[in-house]
């Protein structure tokens, strides 16, 4: 249900209904401006707005014939109010009401986005807190490491997550600007307090200049910060889809009641929200690129930007917002499993003390590439002929000068790798 209602709000502002009311909102508040500064009767401000209305269908109609949404829009709005229609749209340029409305939807946007994203947190918290001390094989190059906790995993993300949270602030902040400064940015026939006025009642930030448009590097630093949180996000997935390999099955997503995941093969359990997820991201990151295009444009406006962003800007505020509520699906529905996690920890018989041995070799007196190699050796052995590596160490005749069987007890302690755990945690906050 969360997935659905998130999806709901965010869909809604991309929707014509939300955008023609914003556009409506603007003329109101720009003939309120005028009437401030007597351009306009007060009289006739008052008789508008109470007759100020817009059809979706008439606006269709309009737009059919005159391949125009904001001539459609004004003209349709036009025949509610009458003769003081005069008024209207007075001084204004299309993109005065595109862009400003554009502002107060990717404002509203983003809200969602920044709650979506504290909801994630809070989950990732909840379940690192939980599987803190949780011991697990850490791995590099995909191949057995040094021993890690999941927690530690699920912390990871946590601060990722608490620096896309703090990006997504600050584009938030960054888009909500509005221009109504007419056909090339210089107020030729509509007051810069008009524009102050609007901004501040839309709580928006004029911009500082523009030409007929808002500047759109503007938007494509938010779609770069939509793009890396998708990466974020696909980066965790892609996580779990290998601790859901069957040869690993340290966690998995949540599967259902119901739930089917193959029809052909009825054992069948596949991370199929975390491949969405992964998917998706790929959207986004091609949606940021379309952006970063459409910085360049002809002088002081071409349209070329403008059927692009129609496509990309709710897509990826759709797609993101949809990413984010199935991520905390999975991460509060997560079934992790730490006797698999152990099971797969000891599986290379100890290997994964190897660099302990080594520090406490050199430590004795052994210079470091006589350690290592007597280190390497034992550990092929044991790669090779499945011998228990400390038992392999033993075979080495060098190894009892320096360190006895009771050393080699304490070298193969797990705590010893997790004794830092608490300190890691309070540091992300956690």
């Amino acid at each position: 249900m969360i997935a659905r209602y998130s999806l709901s709000k965010m869909n809604n502002i991309w929707q014509e209904e939300f955008k023609f009311k914003t556009m409506l909102a603007i003329e109101i508040l720009a003939l309120e401006a005028l009437a401030k500064g007597k351009k306009v009767p007060i009289s006739a401000v008052k008789r508008i707005k109470k007759k100020a209305r817009f059809n979706l269908s008439q606006i269709r109609k309009i737009e059919d014939k005159t391949q125009h949404d904001v001539v459609a829009f004004v003209t349709c709005v036009a025949q509610y109010i009458g003769s003081d229609a005069k008024y209207l749209h007075l001084g204004l340029t299309s993109s005065d009401m595109l862009d400003t409305t554009l502002g107060v939807q990717l404002k509203a946007a983003s809200e969602i986005l920044v709650d979506d994203v504290n909801k994630v947190l809070k989950a990732l918290a909840k379940k690192a807190k939980v599987y803190k001390n949780t011991a697990c094989i850490g791995r590099t190059h995909g191949v057995h490491a040094e021993p890690t906790t999941f927690g530690l995993k699920l912390a990871l993300w946590y601060d990722e997550m608490q620096r896309n949270l703090e990006r997504l602030k600050l584009a938030r902040e960054e888009i909500a600007v509005g221009k109504v400064s007419g056909a090339v940015g210089t107020f030729a026939n509509v007051d810069p307090g008009v524009e102050s006025y609007i901004c501040r009642k839309l709580k928006l930030k004029p911009a500082k200049i523009s030409t007929q448009i808002i500047q759109r590097d503007i938007y494509a630093v938010l779609m770069a910060r939509i793009a890396i949180i998708g990466s974020s996000l696909e980066k965790f997935a892609t996580e779990i889809r290998h601790l859901q390999r069957t040869e690993v099955l340290e966690a998995e997503e949540p599967f259902g009641k119901g739930q089917k995941g193959s029809s052909a093969m009825p054992h069948k359990r596949n991370p199929v929200i975390c491949e969405r997820i992964c998917g998706l991201a790929r959207l986004l990151r091609g949606n940021a690129v379309a952006a970063m295009e459409n910085i360049a444009l002809w002088h002081e406006r071409d349209i070329s930007h403008s059927s692009v962003e129609r496509v990309i800007i709710p897509d990826s505020t759709l797609a993101l917002d949809y990413m984010l509520n199935k991520f905390i699906q999975v991460i509060e529905g997560l079934n992790v499993y730490p006797e698999n996690m152990m099971a797969n920890l000891i599986k290379t018989k100890g290997l994964i003390f190897s660099q302990r041995v080594l520090l406490k070799l050199m430590d004795s007196g052994l210079p470091r590439t006589k350690a290592y190699d007597i280190v390497q050796r034992a550990a092929m052995r044991t790669w090779k002929g499945g011998v228990d590596f400390k038992d392999s160490l033993l075979l080495e005749p060098e190894i009892l000068k320096y360190l006895s069987e009771k050393d080699l007890d304490k070298i193969f302690d797990l705590n010893y790798y997790l004794r830092q755990v608490n300190k890691i945690f309070h540091r992300v906050g956690l």
